[in-house]
C-alpha cells in the first residue's frame, strides 16, 4: 500500500536549537485497542509521539504540522465502532471518521498545546496552531447543526425558581432554561462561550447521591435486603422524597414531569407497532425485568414497614416513574474517593442530548472546589441551545430509556448480526479485520467506499464471510474465483436484509396521523430501521452489479 504524500511529510529535526518545542500526542498503553492503534500509527509512518514545532515555522509548515497531528489524533481517539467500520486501511482512518472522533482529536491537540503554556519562544507559533484548531472545530460544527424552535408561550417559572435555588446554593451557570419544540426543556447560552469555558458548575452539596439514603431511616431496612444495590436504594428513596413537603430538593422534584414518556411507558398498541424490530423484544424484556424487581420488593416492604414505605407511595406506577427518572436523568459521577456513583444532578438535568454535543467531558468532582464542572468542547453562541453528550448510545437505547430519537444521524445505530465467529486457527489471514469476536452493520450512507470489495459495508464482516468460504485466501485480487465469492456474499446479505425489511410491514399502512406520542415515536423508529435496512439492500444490489460487470470481462 502506497502511503499518501501527506503522511510521508517529516517535520524538521535539524533546527532544534531555534527555540522550538515538542507537542506530545501519545497513545496510552492502557487503551483497550492499543495494539490495533499502534499498528495503524506505524503504518502512517508516525512512530514518535512528539511533534516538533519550530519557533520560526512558516504558515505552510504550521499547516503541515497540524495536519500530521490531526491525523495522529484521529487514530489515537478511535473507539470500537470507528475501528470496526473503518477497517485496516489507515488512509481512511486518518480522515474524518465521525463527529465524535473529530471533536476528541481536535480537543486533544488543544490540550497538548495548553500543557506547554506560553512562556517560550515558540509561543506565537503555538497560538497560531491553537487558533487554526479552534477554527477547524467551528467548521465541523457547521455540518452538524441541530435546529430546534423555542416555544415562547411555554412558561418556565418552576425552572426559574429551581435555578434561583441553585444559585443560592452555589450553582454557577451561563445558561437559562427554555422550552424547545419537539424536545421539551433545554439549556440556552446567555452569552457567547468559548472552548474550555465552564457552562455550568454544580456544588456537591446539592447532588442527590447514595449518602442521602445512608443517612435516612430506610437504609437500615434496605441494607438487610439481599442483593439490594445503592442505586435501587436511591430509587426507593426518591419515590418517597418526591412527596416530602420539607425536602431540601422540593423545588427539584416539582420541576420533574408527571410522566417521562420513555419507551418503558409505551402502551400495547405502540409496542405492537414495533413488530419486526429488535426494539419490541428489548422493551418487553426491560419492562418484565422491572416488574419482577418490583414484585420482589412489594408489597413485602409496605407490609413489614408501612411507616417507612407507605403503600400509596410505592405502587407499580410510582416505581416505573422512578425508574424512568433515574434512567433518563441520572449521571455517573466520579467522587474524590475514586468511587463512581450514580447521582441526580439538579439543574444539569435540563441539558438535552446531541450526537454532536458541546459538553462531552464531565462527571468528575473537582477536588479543589468540590463541584461538578461542565466545560465546553466546542463554542456555543448566545441564544444557542447547549447540548450534553449522554453517551455513545444507539437510537433504540435512547428511545427506551430517555424517550427520544436523535435529530442527527446516529453513528451508533448498529444492527448486531448473529454470525458464528470461529477461531483464526488455520486461516491464512489474521489481519486487523479478522480478530473481531462479533459483527454488526449500520446504514451504508456513513461509508464513502463503494467499489468492488467494499460496497459501503463493514470490512471485518466482509472479511469474515470471505474467510468462511475460502479460509486460505490472502489477497483480494480480481480473479473469477474471488468475484464469485463476492457475489455469493452480497446476494446472501441482500436476501437477509430484504427479509428484515419485509418483516417491518408495508410503510403505507403505518398510522402517521395518530395523536398518540408513543405510537408516533414507535413509527419514527420503525422508519429509521427501514432506512437502515434499505440502504444495506441497495448497497448489496449495487455491489452485485459491479461484480457481475467485472465477471463479464472474464467470460468475454
Amino acid at each position: 500500500m502506497e502511503t499518501p504524500e501527506l503522511l510521508k511529510q517529516k517535520l524538521p529535526h535539524d533546527a532544534r536549537t531555534d527555540g522550538g518545542i515538542s507537542l506530545i500526542l501519545g497513545l496510552p498503553e492502557n487503551d483497550k485497542f492499543f495494539k490495533k492503534k499502534k499498528k495503524l500509527l506505524e503504518q502512517m509512518g508516525s512512530h514518535a509521539k512528539h511533534v516538533y514545532i519550530q519557533s520560526s515555522a512558516s504558515p505552510a509548515e504550521l499547516k503541515s504540522s497540524l495536519n500530521l497531528m490531526h491525523q495522529r489524533a484521529r487514530i489515537i481517539n478511535l473507539d470500537e465502532l470507528e475501528l470496526y467500520f473503518g477497517g485496516e486501511d489507515v488512509t481512511d482512518l486518518v480522515e474524518f471518521n465521525s463527529p465524535r472522533n473529530e471533536m476528541e482529536a481536535l480537543n486533544s491537540i488543544l490540550t497538548a498545546i495548553a500543557k506547554l503554556g506560553g512562556e517560550h519562544s515558540a509561543a506565537t507559533a503555538l497560538q497560531e496552531l491553537r487558533i487554526t484548531t479552534i477554527n477547524l472545530i467551528s467548521e465541523v460544527a457547521k455540518n452538524f447543526k441541530e435546529e430546534r424552535k423555542v416555544v415562547t408561550e411555554s412558561s418556565c417559572e418552576q425552572e426559574k425558581c429551581l435555578q434561583q435555588w441553585g444559585e443560592d446554593e452555589g450553582v454557577k451557570s451561563q445558561l437559562e432554561i427554555s422550552y424547545f419544540e419537539g424536545a421539551g426543556r433545554g439549556a440556552v447560552a446567555r452569552q457567547d462561550m468559548r472552548i474550555g469555558d465552564i457552562a455550568m458548575e454544580i456544588p456537591l452539596s446539592i447532588v442527590i447521591s447514595e449518602n442521602l439514603v445512608f443517612a435516612s431511616q430506610m437504609h437500615s431496612i434496605l441494607g438487610e435486603v439481599e442483593g439490594m444495590s445503592a442505586e435501587t436504594m436511591l430509587l426507593l428513596w426518591s419515590m418517597k422524597e418526591k412527596h416530602n413537603p420539607d425536602s431540601k430538593f422540593k423545588l427539584y422534584f416539582d420541576t420533574l414531569p408527571e410522566v417521562f414518556n420513555t419507551g418503558l411507558s409505551f402502551g400495547m398498541e405502540a409496542i405492537m407497532s414495533l413488530d419486526g424490530t429488535l426494539l419490541l423484544e428489548e422493551i418487553v424484556q426491560a419492562k418484565e425485568h422491572l416488574r419482577a424487581q418490583y414484585d420482589e420488593l412489594f408489597p413485602a416492604l409496605c407490609n413489614d414497614h408501612p411507616d417507612v414505605f407507605p403503600p400509596e407511595l410505592y405502587t407499580w406506577e410510582q416505581f416505573l416513574w422512578a425508574c424512568e427518572l433515574w434512567y433518563s436523568n441520572s449521571m455517573k459521577i466520579m467522587f474524590n474517593d475514586g468511587k463512581l456513583r450514580t447521582c441526580l444532578v439538579p439543574i444539569a438535568g435540563f441539558f438535552n442530548h446531541s450526537s454532536f454535543p458541546h459538553i462531552v467531558h464531565y462527571g468528575k468532582v473537582d477536588c479543589t472546589t468540590n463541584t461538578i464542572k461542565f466545560p465546553l468542547s466546542r463554542p456555543c453562541n448566545a441564544g444557542e441551545q447547549c447540548f450534553l453528550g449522554y453517551g455513545n448510545f444507539s437510537s433504540s437505547h435512547l428511545l427506551t430509556f430517555y424517550g427520544f430519537l436523535p435529530q442527527l444521524d446516529n453513528y451508533y445505530d448498529v444492527i448486531p448480526l448473529d454470525i458464528d465467529v470461529e477461531s483464526n486457527d488455520g486461516y491464512a489471514d489474521t489481519g486487523p479485520t479478522s480478530d473481531w469476536t462479533s459483527h454488526m452493520i449500520r446504514g451504508t450512507w456513513f461509508s464513502t467506499k463503494r467499489g468492488i470489495f467494499h460496497y459501503g459495508l463493514p470490512p471485518p464482516l466482509l472479511d469474515h464471510m470471505r474467510r468462511s468460504r475460502n479460509p486460505f485466501s490472502k489477497t483480494m485480487n480480481l480473479t473469477p474465483e474471488n468475484l464469485e465469492i463476492e457475489l455469493e456474499i452480497l446476494r446472501n446479505l441482500c436476501s437477509m436484509f430484504q427479509d428484515m425489511t419485509d418483516a417491518l410491514g408495508d410503510a403505507r399502512l403505518d398510522d402517521r396521523e395518530t395523536t398518540s406520542w408513543d405510537i408516533k415515536l414507535a413509527l419514527d423508529f420503525k422508519y429509521l430501521q427501514r432506512r437502515i435496512f434499505s440502504s444495506i439492500v441497495a448497497s448489496c444490489q449495487a455491489g452485485c452489479e459491479l461484480v457481475e460487470s467485472e465477471l463479464q470481462r472474464y467470460i468475454l
